[in-house]
Order: structure tokens, then sequence, then C-alpha cells
């Protein structure tokens, strides 16, 4: 029983668990403590009389969201602030960039808050931390710049390196929301690898639809099947089953004036070519070419 005693261990090294600041954001993306506060926000963010901006701010002509782009420009104005303030004769400029940097948030924020939302649950709870971070900051960028304005250049530059600290921290939530939970991403990327080329059968399928959508499934891939004259010549528009803003059915959603609207956000997806016509989805869905084999139906992904 003791022959092995004080052998050294030459099993495999413990691997290390997820460090704090992970946990952390797990933490927060479960807990629903301010559910409430998001609920009033998201209203209020959905009624805002935007109209065709709305898919703008989304990034929809940019095919990627708009916000991460807009951000480059306070963070990089507050950055450039902070390193004049460490020499002696950039006092100027230093405030020139602050102000910059508080003139083109608004932007940003705006952005950012038509995205946030959008999105599911717990990437909302992230996102509101990302938003408190933010906003801390641009409130401490805002004293700085009046402490400045005031000849209080020491309490300015102060104020400033508070306010990088607190966008800094934004950042790294908000990287967390970009990466690990994939907010603004395009869920339905990986289709391109995961059907092969050529035609397949459209699997679990009961019955051809007649006058509603219905799920099946191209080899690993679900599929939504449409009944419409733009499934050339077969009759049936097939598409990718899981919308690419943020995985919503749609197979569960409505077909309106030849496009298909997700049941999660209302992004519209043509039939006839899976293009976005609404967002918030700022890519299009992708589409198969349909054919009818001895009353079958096969598809194939249609690429550029």
């Amino acid at each position: 029983m003791t022959i092995f005693q004080g052998l050294p261990w030459s099993g495999p090294p413990p691997v290390p668990g997820p460090g704090p600041a992970l946990r952390a954001m797990d933490r927060l993306a479960a807990s629903p403590r301010a559910d409430g506060v998001i609920d009033a926000i998201r209203g209020t963010v959905r009624r805002l009389p935007l109209g065709a901006a709305r898919d703008v701010l989304h990034g929809r002509p940019l095919g990627h969201p708009a916000h991460p782009l807009l951000v480059q420009l306070p963070i990089g104005a507050w950055l450039s602030a902070a390193l004049l303030d460490l020499s002696p004769h950039g006092r100027r400029a230093a405030r020139l960039l602050v102000g910059a940097g508080l003139a083109t948030a608004g932007p940003a924020a705006v952005a950012g808050w038509v995205d946030w939302a959008e999105l599911r649950r717990p990437q909302q709870r992230v996102g509101l931390a990302h938003a408190a971070a933010n906003i801390t900051g641009v409130l401490c960028y805002a004293v700085s710049l009046r402490q400045r304005c005031l000849g209080r250049y020491g309490r300015g530059r102060l104020w400033g390196f508070c306010g990088l600290a607190a966008i800094g921290t934004g950042g790294a939530i908000g990287g967390h929301l970009a990466y690990r939970m994939a907010a603004g991403a395009d869920h339905a990327e990986p289709v391109t690898a995961l059907v092969p080329p050529g035609w397949h059968p459209v699997e679990e399928l009961p019955d051809l639809p007649e006058d509603r959508p219905l799920s099946g499934r191209v080899g690993e891939v679900p599929v939504v099947v449409v009944p419409t004259a733009a499934g050339d010549g077969a009759g049936f528009a097939v598409l990718a089953g899981r919308c690419c803003h943020q995985d919503g059915p749609l197979a569960e959603g409505e077909v309106v004036d030849g496009c298909l609207v997700c049941p999660w956000h209302g992004s519209t997806f043509r039939l006839a070519d899976g293009w976005n016509v609404t967002g918030p989805a700022t890519a299009p869905q992708p589409v198969f070419d349909t054919r009818l084999v001895d009353g079958r139906l096969e598809a194939r992904l249609r690429t550029p």
C-alpha cells in the first residue's frame, strides 16, 4: 500500500480554471437583478423615432455593427490626450482632444444602445455593465474638460486618467461581450463550412409546406423551407434556419411581401437571395438553390 509513497507525481499538471474577472462576467450574465432596469431602457431605445437611421446605426450598410468602428474616435482622442498630458507642452492639444472625444462619444453610444436593445438577455446584462463603465468614463472626461477650461490642469489631467481607466474597463467588458458572448457576430457564417458542395436532400421535412414556413435540415445545418416562385423553378425557397443576428428560429417567422421576418428581433430577409432588407441583422442569410427530384426537395448552397 505504501510502495509508491514519496515518489514524485508524474501525472498531468492541474489545469487552471477561469480567472476572477471571467467568473464575475459569467455571474453577471446569469444574474436577473438588473432585468427591470434592462426592460425599461430597452423599451425606451426601441421607441426612439430613428426611422431608417436605425439600420445605419446597426451597421447594416457596412455588413457589420457600426458601434465598434465609431468607438475608435473617442478612444483614440482620449488616449492621445493622455499621452500629451505626460508632456509639459501638450496642455492645449490635450484639452482639444478631450473635447473631441466627448463630441464623438455620443454617436458611438447611440449605436451601442441600438445594438444592445436587440441582444439576448445574458448579453444585455453584461452590456449594461459595459455601458455603465463607459458612462463613468464620459463623466470623468466632462469634469476633466471643465477643469482644463478653468486653468486647473493638474485636476484636469487627474480626471482624464480616471476617465481613461473607466473607458478601458468598459472596453474589456465590451471585448468579452463581442468575442466570448458573440454579440454582433454573424451567427450564420459557419453554414458555408458545414454544407459540402453539390445537391443534398432536405431532410426532416415531413411534407412539403403549402402555406407556411417549415423547418428541415441539409446535412448538419437547420434550414427553413418556404413556398415561393423564387425557388429556382422548384416552387420553394430554402434559407439557413437560424437567424444570422441572434440564432432566432426563422421557421417560426412570418412571410411578408416576399421576405421572411425573424420572430425574435424582426430582421427581414428576402427569400429570393437571403438579403437582409432591414436590421438588426447586418449580414444576409445563407440561401440555397432548390430543385425537385422524384417529388423530393433538394438544395444546394448558393455561393457568390
